[in-house]
């Protein structure tokens, strides 16, 4: 397959992976822009050991917190980290439930640990299936499956426990 084609083909598959990871159209573009120039220079590297897909969002998910380690040390964080989801049909006061609810959803995913928080996060955010991310890290699709529910379970907790705070 040509890198053209590798393009054409999974651009919205990066993009919307980090979208959703970023909540930012603008941290989207610029990340997913970074994936494909340096997919691009290192494709001869590519073994074929998981699907071009599941490569191609590592190293977007790598480029995204290498952007933002970079962020941290030059910007403090303030609400420009955590955009609103805009609904042009929202109340302010649906708006305002709607952010907190994603900053409870990232605080919640802070805790967790790894594996967890990875695999939750290629499930929700990167739309892999359990077959995918079980192959991307060496373990079968039910461990897949198994590793996101209790991740699931977790952020759940976490998301009460922020609640009775």
């Amino acid at each position: 397959m040509e890198f053209e084609e590798i393009y054409k083909t999974y651009f919205k598959s990066v993009y919307n992976y980090i979208l959703r990871l970023s909540g930012n159209e603008h941290i989207a573009e610029e990340i997913t822009s970074d994936t494909f120039f340096k997919a691009m220079k290192s494709i001869g590297k590519f073994r074929g050991e998981c699907d071009i897909r599941v490569w191609l969002c590592q190293i977007a998910k790598n480029s995204y917190y290498s952007y933002l380690k970079k962020s941290r040390k030059t910007e403090s964080f303030d609400d420009a980290d955590f955009p609103e989801i805009v609904d042009p049909d929202a109340s302010p006061e649906e708006l305002a439930s709607r952010k907190e609810d994603f900053l409870r959803v990232r605080k919640a995913l802070h805790d967790i640990a790894e594996p967890y928080k990875e695999v939750f996060m290629w499930r929700v955010f990167g739309e892999l299936s359990f077959k995918e991310i079980g192959e991307l890290y060496g373990k079968t699709d039910n461990w897949a499956c198994v590793t996101y529910h209790r991740a699931r379970k977790m952020v759940q907790l976490r998301m009460e426990e922020q609640s009775d705070e």
